[in-house]
């Protein structure tokens, strides 16, 4: 007999109950639909990463985030118009401030493209992946994850389809071998005093969906709609899903994109995590999908908020994202856009 779910404030989805003829498959998509529309935030099991993949990848960033400084500023993003390598404690910003946390950005591994002037900006975004020379098992363990959560993301995304009321494959199209994916290895170091608790500030995701492998140190606080912050407390075995803005704007804002945001651990304390980003081809266009009638009749509309547009077209979002988050990367390659 398995053990029960552990409680959580969060829904907690066994997705292995989608591909098992024997469950309940409406009882099944009706509660994903409601953890999706109602909180916007999920822990998902049941999805089949092998436990030494799961270790591996904090094993591996903990020997990356051991390296001398020098080292890991050889593979600086600042090198990197792709935002693409490291990046140093309080270099990323979100929602104009710096956040606490140092981190390696991973993309597709894509050679960058030979472009003209008439070409969309948002094409510089493709390039190469940059990996310190010293740990060739960060790039081999990296990739391996990568891929079992682009694996898992697809599977949850299929699943939301048909709870939408859609055919499982109908975002399939956008997902190719040139989606868009996003990994960062992130390590969160104890705050530097006791009043400074950004780890990252209060944002939203701009692609289709977001998975979180986080450590057992907790800090990821999701928005509640009235405003309070709940804990996403670790559980073990699990990753955390939230939605993304690029699916609050396919379902006209029946799903949608919650506010979240990681409060940095105690000064003694230092924390890890995974997210990864599910994109779709950077030429992709998200256009409204036809809900049913009675979910139709729970859509909100897409978010307008001062700052925050959302585009249909996920490069442009994507560009947008980049250049906000990363100054000193946007000011050495990306000027002619910026300005």
């Amino acid at each position: 007999m398995s053990a029960p779910p552990p409680a959580t404030a969060l829904p907690l989805i066994d997705i292995s109950r989608f591909r098992d003829p024997a469950a309940d498959r409406e009882a099944f998509l009706a509660e994903l639909r409601r953890a999706a529309h109602e909180v916007g935030f999920f822990y998902v099991v049941g999805h089949g990463v092998p436990e030494e993949l799961t270790t591996g990848i904090f094993a591996v960033a903990r020997k990356f985030f051991a390296l001398p400084l020098e080292t890991r500023l050889e593979v600086e993003n600042l090198h990197s118009p792709q935002f693409r390598g490291y990046t140093r404690t309080g270099y990323e910003y979100t929602a104009g401030a710096p956040d606490w946390r140092e981190q390696l950005d991973i993309g597709p591994e894509r050679a960058a493209l030979d472009l003209g002037p008439d070409d969309p900006a948002w094409k510089r975004l493709i390039g190469p992946n940059q990996w310190p020379a010293t740990l060739p098992e960060l790039r081999e363990t990296t990739l391996a994850w990568q891929a079992e959560a682009l694996r898992v993301s697809r599977e949850v995304l299929r699943a939301l389809a048909a709870a939408l009321g859609q055919d499982e494959g109908y975002f399939d199209a956008w997902f190719d071998e040139e989606a868009s994916t996003h990994v960062k290895v992130v390590r969160y170091p104890g705050r530097p005093s006791a009043d400074a608790d950004q780890g990252v500030g209060a944002h939203k995701d701009y692609g289709y969906l977001a998975l979180l492998q986080q450590d057992d140190v907790g800090g990821l606080q999701v928005q509640a709609a009235d405003g309070s912050w709940i804990d996403a407390t670790p559980v073990p075995g699990s990753f955390v899903f939230n939605i993304g803005e690029m699916l609050e704007i396919a379902t006209q804002g029946y799903l949608v994109a919650t506010r979240h945001r990681v409060v940095s651990p105690a000064q003694d304390v230092e924390r890890y995590s995974v997210p990864f980003f599910l994109g779709p081809r950077l030429d992709a266009v998200v256009e409204p999908l036809e809900l049913p009638a009675d979910l139709a009749a729970g859509a909100r509309g897409v978010s307008q908020e001062e700052g925050n547009p959302l585009h249909a077209a996920f490069g442009e979002n994507a560009l947008v994202g980049w250049l906000r988050s990363h100054p000193k990367v946007a000011q050495r390659w990306w000027s002619d856009v910026v300005s």
